[in-house]
Formats: structure tokens, C-alpha cells, sequence
């Protein structure tokens, strides 16, 4: 059995002129790959920031063609903008009231979600079901799969990543999990499942909020890593033994992208996308918590299968979620929406591959 093969992370041939995107900060390691591309893109500013108007982040290295734009200065720019790549469904009526143009009617618009359905899964039906003129963006198959989306256009864009670079040393006999606000978030974290792997490999916890992870669980072998910028993060990540990715519920971590690109062999549940993401050669993806528990320990114990894995992993993560392969979709999905056409796929740039990946077990 195999799954349909990745698209190559080759640079697409450059099409059409570069656009002006209006575009939200909302999601940082998503919209950091996005505006590495050749394009304009204005990010609402107010002077209380605020997620309607937070701008460039503080924390992030951006290129200068993502310019701040306050309501006022939108409004003045309102015929410069090509289109708008909505994330959230109140940038709507946002869009609206600061450009005075309506996305899907006289401003093309598209519409990314990032997330999976909550509530009644498989039936949860998508806030822009009911309309046509915006084609909703998922990025992965898997939450296209799930989601309702009614009588919406749909497209999928997987994810980018930046490449941090091979960092992986494996020094310490020790697992890295990164998870953001595990204490609120629990059981979709996978926070319950801490102290059950940390039986058997110790754990290193890092993410947003993590410093508040003993008001869910304790347990001698798991040590808390905190909220670390990200370059410091990816170094301490890739100096341990294997990377566990606990959560039950999520589009696909990035930062289990990450730890792939650095060259770190993963242990994975087999929810959502992560169970066609990561190739057999990488590490271990299940449901059964023993055979989890057994691939950390058998990474823990092998440092040369883990070297080894890690290295197929890094191949696997660069090939499938490459920034230059997101950015050709990106393009092509821009100019589709701009011209209200659909691009010719051989136009758009490189066809996936040939390649074969195998599930992993």
C-alpha cells in the first residue's frame, strides 16, 4: 500500500506579476514561510496591537516587502491590493470596513484554515460553507477530508517550513517534546500521556506555556524546557536522543516538521496527517501506546538506528514541506484567484514526484 508521493521541494518558475496580498499575522511559523515569497503583503497595525492588528512580530526575522499598513493607510492602498488571504472569518468585515471593498465580491479572497473541525467531527460544517466566492484553503488533506465545507471551493496547500539546517548531535539520552499550552489544551496535547512515556525515556518539555505543566501532571522523569526563542529551540530540540510527538488533534505540528528537518528520529501517535507524513524509514507512528514506548526506547538505546532515521526523516521533511515547493502553490493559488481562472498545473511548476511512501507502522 502506498500514499499518494510528495511534490518535490524544486523552485517553481516565477508567473505573473508579484501581487499585493493584504494578510493577518495570525499564525507566526505559517505566515513567516508565506511572505518569503515575491509578494507585497500589508499586515494590519493598530496602535493597541492586538490580534486585529499586530503587524510585523517582534520575534520574527521578516523581509521588508511585509509592510505594516494602519486602517487608514489600507483605505489609501485599497486599489493596490490584489487579494486577500483571510485566516479568520471576522477579516471579513474587516477587510471590508478598513478598504471598502467586499472579499469574494469586487476583492478576491482566499481563505486558509489551519486547523482541524472540532465539535461533531466528521460533520462540523466550515463558517464559509454556505458561500462560493472564497475557496478555502486547508493545510493538509487530512482536514479537508474532515471539514464541511458545503458549497466552497477547496484547495489544499500543505504546509512550509524553514529549513533550520541538520543540527542533530543526540547527545542526551533523552526525548524532546514540544507542545504548546499543554495545560489548558490536554487531552488534544496528548498532556495525559506524559508521565506514561516518561516511564520508560526521561522527557524534555518546551513550548508556549509549558512552565505550567506541573498543575497537570508531574513525574520525576519529565523536566520542563520552557518557551525558548526558536533558534535556541531547534539547538536544544536536535540534542536529544528522539523526538515525541504526543497530540491527539492538531492539522500537522510543525514543530514535528522541524524536529524531521533537523535530523531527529520521531515517535508519532497515528492521528490526523501525521500518519502519512512521516515515512517508515523515520521513526515509529501508532496508536499503540507500547509499540510508542518501545520505538523511544529502542531510539534511546540505538544511537546509530536513530542517526539513521534522522537522516531519512531530514530527506523526507525537505522534499515534502520545502518552502520554494510551498511558495510555487502559494503563486499559482494567488494567480488562480487574482485572474478568476485556474493555472495550468505544468505552468504552476514541478509535478509530484514518482516517489513512493511507504506508511509507517
Amino acid at each position: 500500500m502506498t500514499f499518494p508521493p510528495t511534490r518535490p521541494s524544486t523552485p517553481g518558475t516565477a508567473r505573473g506579476p508579484a501581487r499585493t496580498v493584504l494578510h493577518w499575522h495570525v499564525h507566526g511559523s505559517w505566515s513567516t514561510a508565506f511572505v518569503q515569497g515575491r509578494h507585497t503583503c500589508l499586515l494590519p497595525v493598530l496602535p493597541e496591537g492586538g490580534p486585529w492588528g499586530g503587524g510585523r512580530p517582534a520575534a520574527w526575522d521578516w523581509p521588508a516587502r511585509a509592510e505594516e499598513a494602519t486602517p487608514e493607510q489600507l483605505r489609501e492602498r485599497a486599489d493596490e491590493i490584489d487579494v486577500v488571504v483571510l485566516q479568520r472569518p471576522e477579516e471579513i468585515e474587516l477587510t471590508e470596513r478598513w478598504t471598502g471593498r467586499r472579499p469574494g465580491r469586487d476583492l478576491p479572497a482566499l481563505f486558509v484554515e489551519h486547523n482541524t473541525p472540532k465539535g461533531d467531527v466528521p460533520t462540523s460544517r466550515h463558517p464559509l460553507a454556505d458561500r462560493d466566492d472564497i475557496p478555502v484553503v486547508h493545510v493538509t488533506h487530512f482536514n479537508a477530508l474532515m471539514w464541511d465545507t458545503g458549497r466552497a471551493p477547496v484547495r489544499v496547500v500543505e504546509h512550509g517550513v524553514l529549513d533550520p539546517g541538520e543540527r542533530y548531535t543526540g547527545e542526551l539520552d533523552r526525548a524532546a517534546v514540544v507542545v504548546n499550552e499543554p495545560v489548558r489544551r490536554g487531552r488534544v496535547t496528548g498532556t495525559d500521556l506524559l508521565a506514561g512515556f516518561a516511564d520508560h525515556v526521561g522527557l524534555d518539555v518546551y513550548g508556549i506555556g509549558s512552565e505550567r505543566l506541573g498543575e497537570a501532571v508531574t513525574h520525576p522523569g519529565i523536566a520542563i524546557g520552557g518557551d525558548l526563542p526558536q533558534d535556541r529551540l531547534h539547538t536544544e530540540m536536535a540534542r536529544h536522543r528522539v523526538y515525541l510527538h504526543p497530540v491527539r488533534w492538531t492539522s500537522l505540528g510543525l514543530s514535528l516538521i522541524e524536529a524531521m528537518m533537523l535530523g531527529m528520529p520521531v515517535v508519532a501517535l497515528a492521528t490526523t496527517e501525521a500518519t502519512v507524513d512521516v515515512p517508515a524509514e523515520a521513526g515509529v507512528v501508532a496508536t499503540d501506546l507500547d509499540v510508542l514506548r518501545d520505538g523511544l526506547r529502542t531510539f534511546r538505546d540505538d544511537p546509530e538506528l536513530a542517526r539513521a532515521a534522522g537522516a531519512a526523516g531530514r530527506a523526507s521533511a525537505l522534499a515534502r514541506h520545502g518552502v520554494d515547493r510551498f511558495l510555487a502553490d502559494w503563486d499559482r493559488l494567488l494567480d488562480e484567484a487574482v485572474l478568476g481562472e485556474a493555472v495550468d498545473e505544468d505552468a504552476a511548476g514541478p509535478a509530484r514526484s514518482p516517489g513512493r511512501l511507504e506508511p509507517a507502522v
